[in-house]
């Protein structure tokens, strides 16, 4: 069973590094997603738009999906990336995942009430990503690590904050997983409206901890994943 993790904005594969050395089951392989621009891939450009990092994710695991079982773990942005990429999956006439795991972020029917921040200046910018918690204070007072990362995280906003949600007509066939933060911002409605996106079974799991709830409670989530999957 492999398992594509897929990072909130900003982030890289390598924040689901921890989570190999925590699996205690080998039948679950764990496999991060490394986005253009980041990690791996800095010296790639960045995406134009959201549909061409799902395009992007889709090259880099349809050849590991056609016999294995699979699962999807996505955060935050992630997991709007997971919502699309399952989609495009089936579009594509491939196999469907066993399991999808959508994590801090509300139903993507749901409309978006807070403003676009992606076109801000670089000091407001930072700011406001501070404010949702995860980022941490080294990169914050670091002026050299600022000049990195802050392109990186205003691209992710921007294809995030301009992304169109299509409605589609087939629901998603497969068991789904809703994970959120006890002190997160999500709506009891953009919680629950996932429901109306799946047509099996959809729960929804609540854990102590703000946004970045996926930090604190590590051990927790993948000890749920490990018995959702197998």
């Amino acid at each position: 069973m492999k398992l594509f993790c897929l990072p909130y904005a900003g982030g890289s594969a390598s924040i689901y590094y921890e989570w190999k050395e925590k699996l205690l089951d080998y039948d679950i392989q764990l496999k991060p997603i490394e986005l253009k621009g980041r990690g791996a891939r800095y010296g790639e450009g960045f995406y134009t738009d959201f549909q061409d990092a799902v395009n992007d994710i889709y090259l880099k695991i349809k050849d590991e999906i056609i016999d294995d079982g699979y699962a999807i773990f996505g955060h935050s942005m992630g997991s709007l990336l997971a919502f699309e990429l399952y989609y495009k999956i089936v579009e594509n006439g491939g196999k469907i995942p066993k399991h999808i795991f959508f994590s801090g972020y509300g139903a993507p029917h749901c409309a978006r009430e807070k403003k676009p921040i992606h076109n801000l200046s670089d000091a407001e910018f930072m700011n406001e990503v501070v404010k949702l918690g995860g980022t941490p204070t080294e990169v914050v007072e670091n002026d050299e690590l600022c000049k990195l990362v802050i392109p990186i995280l205003k691209n992710d906003f921007r294809i995030l904050e301009l992304y169109e949600y299509k409605k589609r007509s087939n629901p998603i066939e497969c068991d789904i997983t809703i994970l959120n933060g006890s002190e997160d911002t999500l709506t009891f409605q953009e919680l629950s409206g996932w429901k109306l996106h799946s047509s099996k079974n959809t729960r929804i799991i609540t854990f102590e901890g703000n946004h970045f709830f996926i930090n604190s409670n590590m051990k927790r989530i993948i000890n749920l994943i490990e018995t959702t999957l197998l």
